[in-house]
């Protein structure tokens, strides 16, 4: 959705003059320019590039972007995406962006439209291998959130959210039996309407999910698409297949969809043996329950409706990037529909079948800046008016059309927003459903999804990119049913080291969240969701970002409103990552800094900023500061450069040798307590991805035997043991305890999800992984304790009736602890000891604990300070 601050963002990367400040919100409202196919788009071809899923890329663009739009678009990728401005021109990562015509929406890479096969099948093979929880050693439980107050929307009410919902699907037998699929966040399942949730295939080998359908003739069987079409398409996996209702799921095929997306999935009403998949690689019929697919269109389909009796002479409409097509034979062959006005190709298309009256149908098409709304009745095929507003800027990714199951004359469109269209003659009457004003509820924008309860068309479903949402009254009020579904997708962590229960991570479309220990997450920030960061020494001081340039700090711990902008000041048309890196010094110091297409460094908490050029164009992808003196940056072309403060200034960038060429750094390490030692991560696939130097950058060593040869995202190392590491990939997380020479699956427990980032706390010795779209999940790394840890910390001596003060310090503050004073000395027949515990928080993460003695003998006493660890945590 469009950000609180996206104006000012946009400004600064183009060199614009910015609207004042307390012009920002209705700039914001009256004017939002979305750069072409919105910001879901620049993140999803900077992951693609940031794997080397090029081709892949292209496609996205050729099936999301209108050609007019291709050099606007071309101009936003060079801004954002992994590849800085010089290298656009020499055939680097933006080159998709060229204009290949309405023939290049046809897959180009192999048979799924997505990946090329050899990492369509590393995707699959590494799924299999990670599996359902065992009791054998230290396990992943999830922090959340199971919900997210004050959320974000259009409107001027706020509500819960949780992440990006991708499909729906209501027990035709049960109305309050309600499957949902998050975008890369599983199959979840409801027995209330929503009101409470559980997860499904948190260990199929996949998580990404894009169509759930159930069995009309018999609900127990239900069949899950995975690969989510409008973005995880290339974590698709074939269909899954539940005999229970949604309980459980086992793989029914994987052949011909391992790197598809799906779209849709139908299954006919007279004949549950005949089944209908629409794809990013096309459209598939089976004819035997779906244990085998054959391919009827080669092109992207997005949308599927059977006429409501089904049977082998039913019509089939197909909405696919050619156009509306229609079947009479089962989907054996598909005769083109004309759509008076069409465009020659869509950027997307929905379609829907009346249940009421299958003579009425609809058509909801986007291509460029247009909409298309196409009705048919008496035969004809007749333009629509369109819902006022509606933008198709992101038609691409939130699209759909459902016709009321009671009214030939009624329709729902989802885009951006969500719409209501009532027919009445020939004339439209539409009710935005999901931004209104003081009247009504809103709920949070990106439309995926839409269901109808079963026998009840008054209530209807529906997904965005907060979560879903149910409404009893056909879309006029809401209630949020996004208790306790756990599918926020972060991008980043970040954590106060002197507490075991605070964090701060950004969520896609959904802002800045902060944890401090319940399991309902608190809304810091609103907007897009990046990097954040903690001030080690001042907790109190903390920082995210939106995408692009655009640091904030909190000097209240990241309370919601907090915030001031903390920009650098950019050159014009200086570019970034989407999601820049930003950190904060690992130890002592005030200094952060933010890696765009030059280093910005700050010793003061952002206050004023140092720009340091890189010695060629490059775009930082990672950042490491291991001491408030030393700033370590990665770049999306494989460099890794340094830069040291010499007590006066920071000189240029010194370049470290280059671990691997033409490679994207995603993450670096560097220890703090010994500089020589460096680590090096790379999401690029087709070579080593994690690097090791033990001597300051002069040589490295790959370390990536062991790990599934899929892209590799973040690393942290226990500081209690620098050979020690631990590595988050696109799936499951990877420990090595002898400095990389072997590595082990350390993801018990752990969803089969994308990891994106993991963070080692050093106290309280668990490490957290976030996940896109499973929330946030920590482990001890060493399992719980399950006894206390007791021991002598002292020894003291007290004169007849003499008190004295002992201190002993630099204790984890996180830590419950306790203390006694135990005599050695004999002298029975009264007590000889009394004492007292007193505590000072000496330094945000640190404790000392001050204990006075009083002797109550009047006779010297020797005694035992002792202490008892009862829990770290």
């Amino acid at each position: 959705m469009r950000g609180p601050i996206d104006e000012m963002i946009d400004a600064r990367q183009t060199g614009a003059e910015p609207p004042a400040a307390d012009a920002r919100k209705a700039v914001a409202e009256a004017a939002p320019k979305k750069p072409p196919g919105g910001k879901a788009l620049l993140r999803l071809l900077q992951i693609l590039e940031s794997r080397g899923f090029e081709e892949s890329a292209a496609e996205v663009v050729d099936a999301a972007v209108h050609d007019e739009a291709r050099d606007e678009l071309r101009s936003r990728l060079k801004q954002f995406t992994a590849a800085p401005d010089a290298k656009a021109d020499e055939g680097g990562p933006t080159r998709h962006a060229r204009a290949r015509g309405a023939k290049g929406r046809t897959r180009t890479t192999d048979q799924s439209g997505g990946a090329p096969a050899e990492i369509d099948s590393a995707y699959l093979a590494a799924g299999t291998e990670l599996t359902p929880p065992t009791g054998t050693g230290p396990q992943w439980r999830s922090l959340g959130p199971t919900t997210i107050p004050n959320g974000q929307t259009y409107g001027t009410s706020r509500v819960n959210v949780s992440g990006r919902v991708s499909t729906i699907a209501v027990d035709p037998r049960n109305p309050a039996h309600v499957l949902c699929g998050a975008a890369n966040g599983g199959v979840w399942e409801s027995f209330d309407r929503g009101a409470s949730w559980g997860p499904r295939t948190d260990y199929a080998a996949t998580t990404a999910v894009g169509a759930i359908v159930f069995d009309p003739q018999n609900p127990s069987i239900v069949y899950c698409g995975t690969g989510e079409g409008n973005w995880w398409s290339w974590l698709g996996v074939g269909i899954l297949r539940s005999s229970d209702g949604g309980a459980s799921w086992s793989t029914l095929c994987t052949t011909p969809f391992v790197g598809q997306g799906f779209y849709d999935l139908a299954v006919d009403q007279a004949n549950n043996q005949h089944l209908l998949a629409a794809t990013t690689g096309g459209l598939y019929a089976s004819t035997n329950g779906g244990t085998a697919w054959t391919a009827r269109r080669n092109v992207r389909t997005w949308s599927l409706a059977i006429a409501p009796g089904g049977g082998a002479g039913a019509e089939i409409l197909g909405a696919s990037s050619d156009g509306l097509f229609v079947s009479t034979n089962g989907g054996a062959s598909w005769a083109h529909v004309v759509l008076t006005g069409a465009p020659p190709a869509f950027d997307r298309l929905a379609v829907s079948i009346a249940r009421s009256n299958p003579a009425v149908a609809y058509a909801w098409g986007a291509s460029g800046a247009n909409a298309f709304l196409w009705r048919r009745a008496g035969g004809a095929w007749t333009a629509q008016s369109l819902p006022p507003g509606v933008s198709t800027g992101q038609a691409w990714y939130d699209w759909y059309a459902a016709a009321s199951p009671d009214r030939d004359n009624q329709i729902y469109l989802g885009a951006i927003e969500s719409y209501r269209g009532d027919l009445s003659g020939s004339t439209w009457t539409w009710l935005n459903l999901s931004n209104k004003g003081s009247t009504g509820d809103s709920i949070h924008p990106d439309q995926h999804a839409i269901a109808f309860e079963s026998g009840n068309a008054n209530t209807i479903y529906i997904g965005s990119d907060g979560g879903l949402y149910r409404s009893a009254n056909r879309g006029v009020n809401w209630q949020h049913c996004n208790n306790g579904l756990v599918i926020s997708e972060f991008e980043y962590l970040a954590q106060n080291v002197g507490s075991s229960r605070w964090l701060l991570g950004g969520t896609q479309d959904n802002g800045t969240e902060r944890w401090t220990g319940s399991p309902v997450w608190d809304h810091a920030a609103d907007g897009d969701g990046g990097d954040c960061g903690v001030n080690r020494a001042n907790p109190m001081t903390v920082f995210h970002t939106y995408y692009g340039m655009s640091p904030e700090r909190s000097t209240s711990a990241g309370n919601f409103a907090s915030w001031t902008s903390i920009p650098p000041p950019i050159p014009a048309g200086e570019g970034s990552l989407f999601y820049p890196p930003y950190e904060c010094s690992a130890t002592a110091g005030d200094t952060v800094a933010l890696g765009g297409d030059a280093l910005y460094v700050s010793r003061n908490n952002g206050g004023a900023w140092t720009r340091i050029a890189f010695p060629s164009a490059a775009r930082s992808s990672a950042l490491k500061i291991p001491n408030g003196d030393s700033v370590y940056v990665g770049t999306s072309d494989g460099r890794v450069y340094r830069t040291t403060w010499n007590g006066a200034a920071w000189p240029a960038l010194t370049a470290l040798t280059t671990p691997r060429t033409s490679a994207y750094v995603s993450d670096l390490f560097v220890d703090p307590n010994n500089l020589n030692r460096l680590w090096a991560i790379y999401t690029s696939m087709g070579g080593g991805r994690v690097y090791r130097s033990d001597n300051a950058g002069v040589t490295w060593s790959d370390q990536s035997a062991g790990l599934p040869t899929l892209p590799i995202n973040a690393i942290d190392v226990d500081s209690r043991n620098p050979n020690r590491a631990w590595v988050a990939a696109d799936l499951g997380v990877y420990q090595t305890l002898d400095g990389g020479a072997t590595w082990s699956n350390f993801s018990n427990g752990l969803p089969n999800a994308y990891v994106g980032d993991v963070l080692f706390h050093p106290h309280a010795l668990v490490l957290r992984a976030a996940t896109r779209n499973r929330g946030v999940w920590e482990i001890p790394v060493d399992g719980w304790m399950t006894q206390p840890v007791c021991g002598t910390q002292f020894t003291g001596t007290l004169q007849g009736n003499q008190t004295r003060r002992w201190f002993t310090f630099n204790w984890p503050a996180t830590w419950h602890m306790i203390w006694t004073v135990m005599p050695t000395s004999i002298r029975p027949g009264s007590p000889q000891l009394t004492w007292k515990v007193q505590v000072e928080r000496a330094s945000a993460e640190f404790v000392t604990y001050w204990i006075s003695v009083q002797n109550l003998t009047p006779d010297p006493v020797t005694f035992e300070g002792r202490y008892c660890i009862l829990s770290r945590y």
